[in-house]
């Protein structure tokens, strides 16, 4: 699932269609997590004003109306000259007055709503802070984490605490700073907490840069793929190595997630394990 490096990324590599006219627009399936609206076509004759992004949801707003877009597990945006030949899985095309912007997902989970506030907002209402934002500091997840007897990585997974630190990151981040994946989140130390912060914000910001990680097959509007994966230290290594120590790492599972670590790197400090029974395969 393309996780907020790369909802960013496609974002950015969107924003060339700003103070663009809708000429069209064209369904070809509207059979996505939820349909896409049947007045859709109201779009056409208004101009793309603003291109946002809240946590993994693109915010855009026209001249008369907005819409709330989602990836989902394996949706995509591609910028597309005209009459460039379609894929099988393109179910959404908006011609725009230089370039046609494609939607592509093959397993239909994303969306394409209106964004109003008597219905979508309550998607994103009770959403909690940006991670890159000043609102995400120590004291601020301090205070979360303060009554919350769950694994870290859960924790920092929650879109209620933190917004946007998927699976991939919420890896990295604990396996550099030593956290073992299941540790409660509150019994964290404050100096660990302050750590946490910095090195989320680190690797997002890295993430970003690089143009988020391509791991199977999502790629930015122009095609690009992203570079992050090739940093990888420990998400999608179980079995392999680590990198610091040569033990070889392990998975288990938490929150129907894979959470790879090194038991000797991230040792479980003098609590009951939150999980299953660790596995060196790493079975997603």
């Amino acid at each position: 699932m393309p996780e907020l490096p790369e909802v960013e990324t496609t974002k950015t590599s969107l924003l060339p269609l700003i103070e663009q006219k809708v000429i069209s627009v064209e369904v070809r399936q509207s059979s996505l997590r939820w349909p896409i609206p049947e007045d859709i076509q109201k779009l056409t004759g208004q101009k793309l004003l603003k291109l946002t992004r809240r946590s993994k949801y693109i915010l855009a707003e026209f001249e008369h109306d907005s819409m709330l877009w989602h990836l989902g597990m394996s949706g995509s945006f591609r910028l597309c000259e005209p009459h460039t030949e379609l894929r099988k899985h393109d179910h959404l095309i908006i011609q725009f007055e230089d370039i046609e912007l494609r939607y592509h997902d093959p397993r239909r989970f994303g969306c394409i709503l209106w964004l109003d506030q008597n219905s979508q907002t309550k998607l994103i209402d009770t959403l909690g802070p940006e991670p890159l934002s000043e609102a995400f500091n120590a004291d601020y997840l301090a205070s979360k984490f303060k009554k919350k007897n769950v694994a870290a990585k859960v924790a920092i997974m929650d879109n209620h605490m933190v917004v946007g630190v998927g699976n991939i990151y919420a890896t990295e981040s604990l396996f550099n700073l030593g956290i073992h994946p299941a540790q409660p989140a509150s019994s964290l130390s404050m100096q660990q907490i302050e750590k946490l912060v910095i090195e989320i914000k680190r690797i997002l910001k890295q993430a970003i840069d690089l143009g988020g990680s391509t791991l199977r097959d999502y790629s930015n509007a122009m095609g690009e793929n992203g570079y992050f994966q090739q940093t990888l230290l420990a998400y999608g290594r179980a079995g392999e190595m680590c990198v610091n120590c040569e033990t070889t790492l392990e998975n288990l599972k938490l929150g129907q997630r894979a959470s790879v670590f090194c038991p000797q790197c991230q040792p479980l400090k003098n609590v009951k394990m939150l999980t299953k029974t660790p596995s060196k395969g790493n079975k997603a």
